[in-house]
């Protein structure tokens, strides 16, 4: 199918519209092509629905684990050349895990886009899950939890908050998962992993770009269309019950001297209306120096070195955080009255009209951005069809945010942001760093 769609905020045309042609392969592999032939540079991509969601809770840090490992070389890409294949023809490439998907690209010259497709063909068809390569991202990975998180000023933040968030559902534990569980595993286990989720009826594969479309279906059709269909993916259903009283939690970090007070709302799937609303307060709170905890808190009332708050969206369950570094002479409880006073006044009058209207903008800018690049325009495609399903959103999702009233600002506020729904983490020094 071809689909097109005209983006209008305000009556006005906003941004150009994102063309894309979309079709599937006999074996479930989801085709998006998006041709952009202003520079001679085309993107090739595969995203896989699997992230650390999709791990054993015995077995965690797969997902990201093979982020790593499918650079390792394949049947016919020796080991170690990957890259060097890449950077000689003039290409730049690179992956990343969430909880719910990893992506892989390429960005190269458009003469070397069958080059680029059958990179990717290679990694789905013919990887090598060899020992070698296992033992060696072994040791990648614990250098990066070592620089990442265990040296990192406030590196387990995300982590400890997860943990104490869900009880049933696999967000419960970090991306990068337990060095534990990766150095127990088999070899075997790997090989399994791999089996069962990096197969076609997996993955969609997107071209951004400048392409002949005749061509480039051609390549496709050679080069992924004759991989073997693997066996569907049943993937269970985790449910949370509500959070109905506080959860207090504490973590002693060895690697701060200031302590951050740190609060979180369990919020619904990013596919929602309400998630989105979520996102207008979160940037109305925090987003720059001039929001309101910022000007609040830092500016005026100098209580905080730093304060804060970000949607933490997830395809099933999201989070809304809020932080702060209190300034000496002020504590926790400082902040946390402060930042809970500001919530209220959300729950309870409506944001004014020139705020919402800078939301608005705000918003608006932040689309026109993630669209700018093809780049850009290539991973937005890969994960709307990926995670929200409907791959047109890319033109359309801007809408619903327009579309967003104050009074929905304020309903959203008074149903989610509660202290009776939260987690209260206070994420301090740790006390034998001190002795």
């Amino acid at each position: 199918m071809i689909a097109t769609s005209a983006l209008m905020l305000g009556g006005v045309a906003s941004a150009q519209k994102i063309v894309f042609e979309e079709y599937d392969l006999d074996n479930g592999m989801h085709v998006i092509l998006h041709q952009d032939n202003s520079a001679p540079v085309v993107v090739t991509s595969v995203m896989y629905h699997v992230g650390s969601k999709d791990e054993n809770p015995n077995k965690t840090g797969f997902a990201h684990f093979f982020e790593h490992l499918l650079f390792e070389g394949t049947k016919n890409i020796k080991r170690g050349e990957w890259m060097k294949i890449v950077s000689s023809n003039g290409g730049v490439n690179n992956a990343n895990t969430s909880e719910d998907r990893t992506y892989y690209y390429e960005v190269f010259p458009s003469n070397s886009l069958e080059l680029g497709l059958w990179m990717e063909s290679e990694r789905l068809r013919h990887p090598v899950i060899g020992q070698i390569g296992v033992d060696t991202q072994k040791g990648v990975i614990k250098e990066e939890k070592r620089s990442r998180y265990d040296n990192q000023p406030y590196g387990y933040v995300i982590e400890v908050v997860k943990e104490n968030m869900f009880v049933n559902h696999p967000y419960r534990w970090s991306v990068i998962g337990s060095m534990e569980h990766l150095e127990s595993a088999k070899l075997e286990d790997f090989q399994m992993f791999n089996q069962k989720f990096y197969v076609p009826n997996n993955a969609v594969l997107v071209v951004a770009g400048d392409f002949k479309t005749a061509v480039t279906k051609e390549w496709i059709q050679k080069y992924f269309g004759t991989i073997k269909k693997g066996t569907d993916i049943k993937r269970p259903i985790y449910k949370e019950e509500p959070i109905t009283q506080t959860i207090k939690a504490n973590y002693e970090d060895p690697n701060i001297q200031i302590p951050m007070v740190l609060v979180s709302y369990r919020t619904p799937s990013m596919k929602t209306r309400e998630a989105r609303v979520l996102d207008f307060i979160s940037s109305y709170l925090s987003d720059g120096k001039s929001s309101k905890l910022y000007k609040k808190i830092v500016d005026d009332k100098k209580k905080a070195l730093q304060i804060g708050a970000f949607s933490y969206s997830q395809e099933d369950y999201g989070m809304y955080i809020v932080y702060g570094l209190p300034m000496e002479g002020n504590t926790a409880e400082d902040l946390l009255k402060e930042i809970d006073e500001e919530i209220v006044k959300i729950q309870s009058e409506l944001i004014s009209e020139k705020d919402f209207q800078k939301l608005q903008n705000q918003f608006e800018n932040q689309y026109v951005n993630s669209n700018s690049s093809v780049e850009g325009i290539a991973e937005n495609l890969a994960k709307y069809y990926m995670l929200f399903g409907d791959v047109n959103l890319i033109n359309t999702d801007c809408e619903i945010y327009h579309s967003i009233t104050r009074e929905e600002i304020k309903e959203v506020a008074k149903k989610y942001l509660n202290p009776n729904q939260r987690l209260l983490l206070d994420y301090v020094p740790s006390t034998q760093a001190q002795n």
